[in-house]
C-alpha cells in the first residue's frame, strides 16, 4: 500500500500547482505521492463530475418550467426487484447516536470522547473551507487515527483521547465545490476528490490495521448517477491502494429533493460500499426551495414552522426508513442542533424537551440512530434510542404499511410568514456568513449550533418571499427589497450592540451584509451561498 512522506518540491508532480501556503506540518499531508494520487482522481473523474453538475442545472431548469419530480420509469426494475447491500462492518452495526462537527483539533478530541457511537468529522457544511482548515484538518485526523492527538488551551487545560472513542466517519465536500488552492492541469480540483483522496491515502491502511476502515458520509448527492461516480472513485482508490473492493464504506445523506426519488437506485449503485442513508433535514428544506424557487405556488412559511412533522418532511423520513430496511441499510435520523443553556434552567428544559420529542419520533418510526451537534445532548438521545431499539439497530424492522407518493414528497406546508421569521433569517444569514468568512463553519447562534444549511434556508426564503406574490407577512405587508433592506439595517445595529463596536468593525459584518443582499435580491437564484462567499476567503 502506498504511504507518503517528505515535502513537495515545486514541479515534483507534473501538471499540479499548489497555491496554498505550506504551513508547518502541511508537507506531511501534501507529499508528492499523495498529491499524485489526488491528481489521478481528478484526471480520471472530474470530467464526469462536471457533466453531472450540468445535469443538475438542466433538471432545475425543467422544474422552473413547471415539471414535477417523480420516480424514474427507467429504473423501475431496480426498485421492484429483491436485492440487499453488502454486509455492514461490526463497528458500524450500532450507530444509535452520532455527533458531528468540524475537523479542528479540540472538536475532534471532544467528539471522539463524547460517548456517541460515531463521530462524523466534517470538511463540508460545518467547516469553512479555508486552505488552513482543510489541510490542518487532515493533519488532525491522521493524528487522531494514530492516537497521537492532543490539545492544550491558553490557560493550560489539556485534551487527549480516552481509551474508548467513537467510530470515525469523514464527510468530504460535495461535488459542487472546488478547492482553488490546488490546480490539476490548470483546473481547480474538486473539493470532494481532494478531501477523500488525502484522507484515504494517508489513513486507510492504519484504519484497517486497527480493525475499522475508511468510512465516509457523502453529501449533497442529487441522483444515482452521482452515487455511481462515488462508487467508481472508491473502486479506483481501492485498486491503487491495494485494498479489497468494498473496504471503503459510505453513508449517503439524502438532503436534496431529487435524491429522495432515487434512494433505491443510490443504494444499488453503491451496494458494495454503502451502509445507510441519512435524513439531512436542513439541506433538504433548502433543496425543496431551490428546486421550486421560480414557482410562486411553492412559497414556504417561516423556517420555524417547517418541522419534521409537516407532510412532505414526514413522508421523506418514513420513505427513507422503508427503503433502507428493505435493502439491509441503516436509516439515520437528523440533527438536533440545540446547545444546552446553562444560564437558564427553564429555557434549557424547554430546548431539551424539543430534542426529546424529535428523537422519540425518529426512534419510534424506526430510525437506526440520530445526530446531535453538542456532547451535552448525547445522553438524552442515547436514552431515547436505548429504550426503542430492540438491539444494536432497527434493521429487522419493516415498514410495509408506509406508502409515499411523488405528490406527498412535494406537498407545500401551510403556515405564515412573520416579521419575526424575516428578522431571524436576516440575523442568522448575516451572523453565519460573517463567521464563515472568518474561518468558522460551525457557529453557535441563539442556543443553536448553525452550519451552512440553515444559512442557506434563511437567504433562500428571503429571496423566495421577495420574488413571489405569496411573500406577504401575516400583518399584510409585502416582503419587498426595501423592507428586507430596512430590516437588515436594523438587525445589523442589533448585532453591533451585541458584539460591541470593536468586534463589529474588525470583523466581516459589512461584507457579510453585502453578500446577504446580493443573495437575497439578485434576479437569478444562486445555487449555493458558499460558492459566492468562497471567493472572499
Amino acid at each position: 500500500m502506498m504511504q507518503g512522506s517528505g515535502s513537495l518540491p515545486e514541479g515534483s508532480v507534473p501538471g499540479v500547482v499548489i497555491g496554498g501556503a505550506m504551513s508547518a506540518g502541511f508537507d506531511s499531508i501534501l507529499t508528492p505521492e499523495a498529491v499524485e494520487f489526488v491528481a489521478g482522481l481528478a484526471r480520471q473523474f472530474d470530467a464526469t463530475r462536471r457533466e453531472l453538475l450540468a445535469g443538475r442545472t438542466a433538471k432545475r431548469r425543467r422544474l422552473s418550467g413547471g415539471e414535477m419530480l417523480d420516480f424514474l420509469p427507467e429504473t423501475r426494475a431496480v426498485r421492484e426487484s429483491d436485492w440487499t447491500i453488502a454486509p455492514i462492518p461490526d463497528d458500524l452495526l450500532d450507530r444509535r447516536v452520532e455527533i458531528t462537527g468540524p475537523v479542528d483539533r479540540k472538536m475532534i478530541i471532544n467528539a471522539l470522547n463524547s460517548g456517541a457511537k460515531v463521530f462524523m468529522a466534517d470538511f463540508e457544511d460545518s467547516s469553512a473551507p479555508t486552505w488552513d482548515n482543510m489541510i490542518q484538518g487532515q493533519i488532525n485526523l491522521r493524528l487522531a487515527i494514530g492516537r497521537k492527538i492532543d490539545f492544550t488551551t491558553d490557560d493550560g487545560k489539556r485534551y487527549a483521547l480516552n481509551d474508548r472513542t467513537a467510530t470515525l466517519i469523514v464527510r468530504p465536500r460535495g461535488w459542487h465545490l472546488v478547492d482553488k488552492n490546488v490546480l490539476v492541469d490548470g483546473e481547480q480540483i474538486s473539493g470532494s476528490l481532494l478531501d477523500f483522496g488525502l484522507f484515504v491515502f494517508h489513513n486507510a491502511a492504519t484504519l484497517v490495521e486497527k480493525g475499522t476502515g475508511p468510512y465516509l458520509y457523502l453529501p449533497k448527492i442529487e441522483s444515482h448517477l452521482e452515487a455511481r461516480l462515488w462508487n467508481d472513485v472508491f473502486d479506483w482508490a481501492q485498486d491503487r491502494l491495494g485494498l479489497p473492493r468494498g473496504t471503503i464504506k459510505a453513508t449517503v445523506l439524502i438532503e436534496t429533493l431529487p435524491a429522495v426519488f432515487e434512494m433505491d437506485e443510490i443504494l444499488y449503485e453503491l451496494k458494495d460500499h454503502v451502509v445507510g442513508l441519512n435524513c439531512g433535514r436542513w439541506d433538504y428544506i433548502f433543496s425543496f426551495i431551490k428546486c421550486f424557487h421560480a414557482r410562486p405556488e411553492f412559497v414556504l412559511p417561516d423556517r420555524g414552522q417547517v418541522t419534521m412533522n409537516v407532510h412532505f418532511l414526514r413522508s421523506y423520513s418514513q420513505l427513507l426508513i422503508k427503503t433502507c430496511h428493505r435493502r439491509g441499510a441503516f436509516a439515520m435520523g437528523g440533527m438536533a442542533a440545540q446547545i444546552p443553556i446553562k444560564s437558564d434552567p427553564v429555557a434549557n428544559e424547554a430546548a431539551l424537551s424539543k430534542v426529546r420529542s424529535d428523537k422519540e419520533r425518529e426512534a419510534g418510526d424506526g430510525h437506526d440512530g440520530t445526530w446531535v451537534a453538542h456532547p451535552g445532548l448525547v445522553p438524552l438521545a442515547m436514552e431515547v434510542f436505548d429504550r426503542h431499539l430492540p438491539g444494536p439497530n432497527n434493521l429487522a424492522r419493516r415498514c410495509k404499511d408506509v406508502s409515499v407518493s411523488a405528490s406527498d414528497l412535494q406537498a407545500v406546508p401551510d403556515g405564515t410568514i412573520t416579521e419575526a421569521g424575516l428578522r431571524s433569517n436576516v440575523d442568522v444569514g448575516i451572523q453565519y456568513l460573517e463567521a464563515w468568512l472568518g474561518g468558522l463553519g460551525c457557529v453557535p447562534l441563539h442556543n443553536l449550533m448553525e452550519d451552512a444549511a440553515t444559512a442557506e434556508i434563511s437567504r433562500a426564503q428571503i429571496w423566495q418571499w421577495i420574488r413571489h406574490p405569496g411573500g406577504i407577512l401575516d400583518d399584510g405587508r409585502d416582503v419587498s427589497v426595501p423592507l428586507f433592506r430596512e430590516v437588515m439595517s436594523e438587525e445589523l445595529e442589533k448585532i453591533r450592540g451585541q458584539v460591541g463596536p470593536e468586534r463589529y468593525d474588525s470583523g466581516h459584518f459589512a461584507l457579510a451584509a453585502r453578500l446577504m443582499d446580493q443573495l437575497c435580491t439578485s434576479e437569478e437564484f444562486v445555487d449555493f451561498l458558499t460558492l459566492v462567499a468562497y471567493e472572499h476567503i
